[in-house]
């Protein structure tokens, strides 16, 4: 049947999801935490057992869509998990930054600022969690408590004293 004698609603046309990035170039290893890979594993199975069973019961054309970015998301999951290479906290904690670190800093006016080093799927702005390749984590890692270590804000360089390590 030609084209001409269809209506451009009896094809809806489907949106084009883009893929999840790959967050790590090709070759580079996927560090997690243990909480983290625990918290990637207890979302896939939210994602698996809750959520898709019931946009299936939906039906809806908006539930299709959901349901394709559901699968996207599950597949990212699957995926991270399957490369993760999961990271225990050193045996001896000590006074060295480490992935896992939790890391309090000084900085030149005084004020206290805290991260966390975790991997890049658990990255979390607002708690203060910054993946192992970022550049304040770059910065802290391998330093220990009493170092300063100089590190590029967007408002200028800044010397930050490492004032306290901790593997929670």
């Amino acid at each position: 049947m030609s084209k001409a004698f269809t209506r451009e609603d009896d094809f809806p046309e489907e949106p084009i999801l883009a893929r999840q990035p790959e967050a790590l170039p090709p070759g580079m290893k996927n560090y997690l935490t243990l909480e983290g890979a625990k918290r990637l594993r207890e979302e896939m199975d939210r994602l698996i057992q809750v959520e898709r069973p019931r946009l299936l019961v939906d039906g809806l054309e908006r539930a299709k869509r959901e349901l394709h970015q559901l699968d996207q998301r599950v597949g990212y999951l699957a995926h991270s998990l399957e490369s993760a290479e999961i990271v225990s906290p050193p045996l001896a904690a000590g006074h060295v930054v480490r992935f896992g670190a939790s890391v309090t800093v000084r900085g030149n006016s005084g004020d206290e600022s805290h991260y966390r080093i975790v991997g890049i799927d658990e990255t979390d702005i607002d708690r203060g969690w910054v993946s192992w390749r970022s550049p304040i984590a770059r910065a802290l890692l391998n330093a220990r408590v009493g170092q300063r270590v100089k590190f590029r804000f967007p408002a200028g360089e800044e010397e930050l004293e490492i004032v306290e390590v901790s593997y929670k």
